[in-house]
C-alpha cells in the first residue's frame, strides 16, 4: 500500500532547490565530466587534468566570476587549444548563465571547418552540451549551423568570419573568443579585431579570449596581444636539484645532435645536469605558471610543443632536423598521405609557428646587388655556371612569366633538392602577350630545350605566367596548353595563409563553384620575405642557397634585391606589412618572376618530393646524353637568349638575320627574332 508525500513538502523541496545557488563554474571540472577522447585521438579515453596540468590556472582565468576581462593564449598547433581550452569555456558559461556568445574564424571556410569538425561532434558525444544545444542532429541548415540557441531559449551561439565585417556588427555579446586570431586581415570595413572586441563592449563582466599559433614578428597579431598581456610561461622543477625555469628552444636547441637526434633534452641551468624526457611528466606535473610582465595588462599564456603530453621530445629533434635537411632528413620527406595530396612540407616558418609556437622573423630587404653582383662575377670559373646552362644534376626546370604592356618577361630557374636553386637566365621578348609575335615566342621559348652542363637538353617542366594584368589575353595563350606544363597564377594581398591555394570560381553572390586546375593565388609577402632570407646564404652547400649565372648584367641584380619589406600602422590600430620599391626609379619584375618559377617549382614537388624522387630525377636528369640531337627550338632559344637581357624592353633588337626555318609556322614562332 503506498502513501502520498503531503504538498506542502514537495512544495518546499522545490522552492529549497530553487533558492540553491548555481553550482561555481569550473571548466576543468567540466572537461573531466564531459570529454571522452575516442580511439582515433593520440590519447583516447576520459579527460584528465592530470595528463594536462598547464591547463589548471588557464581555465581558472577563463572562469565567468575571475576578474579577467582578457585572456591570451599564444602556442604552438596541435596541443588542444581547440577540445581543451575553446569548446569547455563556450559549455561552462553557458552551462552557468544565460548567455550570447561569439566565436570569429579568420574565414567562412575555417568556421565552417570547426563547426562540422569539432563543435558538432562534442555537442553529440559530450552530455553538458547535449543538454544545453541538443546534439545538433537534424535541421543543420545554414542558419543553424552558424547561429545556434540553446535548447532552453535562454540564450545563443554566433559563429562569424573575420573576412565578412557584417557577421560581426549589430549584435551584442558577453563572451567573445577570437581562434586563429593571427590569421585575421584587414577588410574594407575595418579591423575584424576591433569589431569582435567591440562587441563585449556593453557587458561589466563580458571576457574576450584570443587563441592563436603565430605568424610573422611585427604584424602578429596574437604576439602583439601577448606582449602587452602579463606574458606567463610555464615554469618546471629541475629533476636533479629542483630549480624552477620554463622549458626553452635555445636550451633545447643546444643538445641537439645531428646523429643522435633520440638522445635530445633539456639542460639545466642551475645545475647543468640533463633533464631528460623520462622525466617530463613528473616535473610538468609539478610545474607552476610564472608571468614574465608583471606590469602587463591581462592574463596571457605561452605554450610549446615542449610539454604536451602527445609528443616527445625527440620528434621536436626531428622535426628540426627535416627543416634544416640535416644527414638527408629534407624538409621533402613529407608524408605519403601529404604527397599524394601536394601538402608541402615544414619550412623554416612552419616549423618556428606551429613547433615552438613563437613568431618568425622574417627577412625585410635583399643583400646589397652590388656585393650579390660580385659574388657571381669574381668567382672562380668553375664554380659558377654560363648563363643559359642548367647544373648536371637532379633538378626541375620552371619559368616565370610577368606581362608588361610593351614586353614579356622570363625567368628560367632550375630548383634541386634541400631547397635549392639555379638561375638559368633572364629572357625579355619585346612583344606584348596579346600580340601574335609576343604569343608565338612565348610558345617556342615553352618548346625549347636547354642544355645542362653534361650536355643533356631539358625542356620546362612548368611555366608560371601571371594573369593580373592582362587576364583575358593571358588566358587566351595559355588555353592552347595544358594545365600540368603551364599554370596561371596571382598575387593575394594576404600576408599570412599557405604559400599556394586553388583560385575558385565563384557565382555572382560569392558561392564556390569549383576549384580551377590552371588558376593558384600566391602568398607573395611571404615568399618574397623567404627568398631574400635564402639569397643571403654564401655557402653553396647550404641548404636554400641560390645561384646564379655568370653574365646576367647589372640590371638583373638590382631588380632582385628592389623591394623592402616596411611595417605601417594601420587607421584601426593594427600593424600590417608591406613590400615597397626601395627607390622608385627600380624596377621589380626580376623579383616577380623569380617567385612565379618558385609557385612552378612547387607545383612541380619542388618542396614535397620524398629523397627517392630526387634520386631518381638524378639519374634520369644528371647523366651525359649517348647522342646529341639537333632541334629547331634550341636554336631558337639560344638565339633568344643570347640577345635578352634583363634592360632588354627599351634596348634596340639585334640586326643579325637569322637562317630561315624549314615551315611557315616555324617562321611565326621566331618572326620576332628576325627583326
Amino acid at each position: 500500500m503506498g502513501f502520498l508525500s503531503p504538498a506542502a513538502r514537495i512544495v518546499a523541496e522545490a522552492l529549497a532547490a530553487a533558492l540553491l545557488p548555481p553550482p561555481r563554474p569550473d571548466i576543468t571540472r567540466w572537461c573531466e565530466e564531459n570529454i571522452v577522447f575516442d580511439a582515433r585521438s593520440p590519447m583516447p579515453g576520459p579527460f584528465s587534468i592530470a595528463r594536462f596540468p598547464f591547463l589548471r590556472e588557464i581555465h581558472e582565468v577563463l572562469n565567468p566570476e575571475h576578474p579577467a576581462r582578457e585572456v591570451t593564449i599564444r602556442g604552438s598547433a596541435q596541443w588542444g587549444k581547440t577540445v581543451s581550452i575553446i569548446q569547455p569555456v563556450l559549455a561552462a558559461w553557458h552551462e552557468y548563465t544565460p548567455l550570447d556568445s561569439l566565436v570569429v574564424h579568420p574565414t567562412q571556410s575555417a568556421a565552417t571547418e570547426w563547426v562540422d569538425n569539432k563543435w558538432l561532434p562534442m555537442r553529440r558525444q559530450a552530455p553538458g552540451l547535449r543538454e544545453l544545444f541538443g546534439d545538433g542532429r537534424g535541421g543543420d541548415n545554414k542558419d543553424a549551423k552558424f547561429n545556434q540557441e540553446t535548447v532552453a531559449r535562454n540564450g545563443s551561439l554566433k559563429v562569424a568570419s573575420a573576412g565578412s565585417p557584417s557577421d560581426l556588427t549589430g549584435t551584442s555579446r558577453r563572451l567573445v573568443i577570437m581562434d586563429d586570431l593571427a590569421k585575421f586581415e584587414m577588410t574594407d570595413k575595418g579591423d575584424p579585431e576591433a569589431l569582435a572586441e567591440s562587441r563585449a563592449s556593453g557587458f561589466e563582466d563580458a571576457k574576450v579570449l584570443r587563441v592563436s599559433t603565430p605568424l610573422v614578428q611585427g604584424t602578429c597579431r596574437i604576439t602583439r596581444s601577448f606582449d602587452r598581456s602579463d606574458a606567463r610561461f610555464f615554469h618546471v622543477p629541475c629533476p636533479h636539484c629542483e630549480n624552477f625555469a620554463p622549458l626553452t628552444w635555445e636550451n633545447f636547441k643546444r643538445s641537439i645532435d645531428p646523429e643522435r637526434l633520440h638522445a635530445a633534452h633539456f639542460t639545466c641551468d642551475s645545475c647543468g645536469c640533463a633533464i631528460q624526457h623520462a622525466d617530463k611528466e613528473r616535473i610538468v606535473g609539478l610545474g607552476k605558471w610564472v608571468a614574465s610582465n608583471p606590469g602587463g595588462d591581462h592574463p596571457g599564456f605561452h605554450l610549446w610543443r615542449a610539454y604536451a603530453p602527445q609528443r616527445d621530445w625527440a620528434s621536436i629533434a626531428v622535426d628540426y632536423a627535416r627543416t634544416m635537411g640535416w644527414g638527408g632528413l629534407t624538409a621533402a620527406q613529407a608524408t605519403d598521405a601529404e604527397i599524394r595530396k601536394g601538402v608541402e612540407a615544414e619550412t623554416e616558418q612552419t616549423f618556428w609557428n606551429d613547433v615552438l609556437g613563437l613568431p618568425f622573423e622574417q627577412a625585410s630587404a635583399g643583400p646589397d646587388w652590388t656585393a650579390l653582383r660580385d659574388r657571381v662575377e669574381n668567382a672562380e670559373p668553375e664554380t659558377v655556371l654560363a648563363r643559359g646552362i642548367v647544373p648536371g644534376c637532379g633538378v626541375l626546370l620552371t619559368a616565370g612569366v610577368d606581362c608588361q604592356a610593351d614586353r614579356i618577361e622570363v625567368s628560367i630557374v632550375a630548383y634541386g633538392r634541400n631547397y635549392r636553386r639555379w638561375v638559368v637566365d633572364h629572357i625579355v621578348i619585346p612583344h606584348f602577350i596579346g600580340d601574335e609575335e609576343g604569343r608565338a615566342a612565348l610558345t617556342a621559348l615553352l618548346k625549347a630545350t636547354w642544355r645542362t652542363e653534361l650536355g643533356l637538353r631539358l625542356a620546362i617542366d612548368m611555366m608560371a605566367v601571371d594573369e593580373g594584368a592582362f587576364t583575358e589575353d593571358v588566358r587566351d595563350w595559355a588555353k592552347a596548353h595544358p594545365y600540368t606544363r603551364v599554370i596561371l597564377i596571382k598575387g593575394s594581398s594576404s600576408a599570412s595563409g599557405p604559400i599556394m591555394r586553388p583560385q575558385q570560381d565563384r557565382r555572382a553572390n560569392g558561392q564556390v563553384i569549383k576549384r580551377q586546375k590552371r588558376g593558384w593565388m600566391l602568398n607573395v609577402s611571404q615568399m618574397k620575405g623567404d627568398f631574400y632570407g635564402w639569397l643571403a646564404k654564401t655557402d653553396p652547400e647550404e641548404r636554400g642557397y641560390i645561384a646564379f649565372a655568370k653574365g646576367l648584367g647589372d640590371e638583373y641584380y638590382r631588380q632582385i634585391t628592389s623591394e623592402v619589406r616596411v611595417m605601417k600602422r594601420a587607421p584601426s590600430g593594427a600593424m600590417v606589412s608591406r613590400w615597397e620599391l626601395v627607390d622608385p626609379s627600380r624596377r621589380n619584375e626580376c623579383l616577380d618572376t623569380m617567385n612565379y618559377s618558385e609557385a612552378a617549382a612547387r607545383k612541380r614537388g619542388w618542396t614535397s618530393s620524398t629523397e627517392e624522387q630526387w634520386d631518381a630525377l638524378a639519374a634520369e636528369r644528371g647523366v651525359t646524353p649517348k647522342e646529341a640531337q639537333p632541334d629547331l627550338f634550341d636554336a631558337s632559344a639560344e638565339r633568344l637568349s643570347d640577345r635578352a637581357t634583363a634592360r632588354a624592353p627599351r634596348d634596340e633588337p639585334d640586326s643579325a638575320a637569322q637562317d630561315a626555318p624549314p615551315s611557315r609556322g616555324a617562321r611565326q614562332k621566331i618572326k620576332w627574332l628576325n627583326r
